[in-house]
């Protein structure tokens, strides 16, 4: 498989390569999360737990209403 092989794979309009792209985004972060989280020292408390679950869906809802703003004006 040639270079310019897999850059047509990796093209947005191929379903397959965006699939390849999530793909290989989450194992990245899977591999992340398995070697390097270990040796973060973030303490077990309920108010991290509420930052680390709340997190993702405060900031796609920030980017959302900011994408509806911005095409609104």
């Amino acid at each position: 498989m040639s270079i310019t092989n897999i850059a047509k794979l990796l093209k947005m309009e191929n379903q397959i390569g965006f699939v390849l792209k999530v793909f290989l985004f989450s194992a990245l972060i899977s591999f992340l999360i398995k070697y390097t989280g270990p040796s973060l020292s973030i303490p077990a408390t309920a108010t991290n737990a509420l930052i680390i679950i709340l997190l993702p869906t405060i900031v796609l809802a920030s980017v959302l209403l900011y994408r509806k703003l911005a095409k609104s004006l």
